[in-house]
């Protein structure tokens, strides 16, 4: 039996919400959850927005590995990303159904962190 430790990569996904005024909800799918991931290999998160006017704000992606800062990947609108993921990242926008969407290929151990997803202010 084979018994070295393989390289795997860990995605907690947590849903950051602050306050505002008026309602807001915005929720993670899966809902908080914990993923281990081999290098090489992708992960998906989607982010659904309701009580407020999904077509005014964009949604940001941000993650913090452990023992680091926030870092910020990018919004979904836009594709200009964070160099850390530049050419691995995909964000999407589902305005008709209040969603983004965040998907992130050819996964590295350095992409070990917690992702949170954030509606900018109006």
């Amino acid at each position: 039996m084979n018994n070295k430790l393989k390289p795997t990569v860990t995605a907690i996904c947590f849903l950051y919400v602050y306050s505002c005024t008026g309602c807001l909800s915005v929720s993670l799918t899966p809902s908080t959850f914990s993923e281990v991931k081999k290098p090489g290999q992708s992960l998906s998160i989607t982010c659904d927005g309701a009580g407020y006017s999904f077509s005014c704000c964009y949604i940001h992606w941000v993650r913090q590995a452990p023992g680091k800062s926030l870092e910020w990947l990018g919004y979904d609108g836009s594709t200009s990303y964070a160099q850390s993921v530049q050419g691995r990242l995909t964000l999407n926008r589902e305005s008709s159904n209040s969603r983004s969407s965040l998907t992130l290929s050819n996964l590295r151990a350095e992409d070990t962190a917690v992702y949170y997803c954030a509606r900018e202010s109006q």
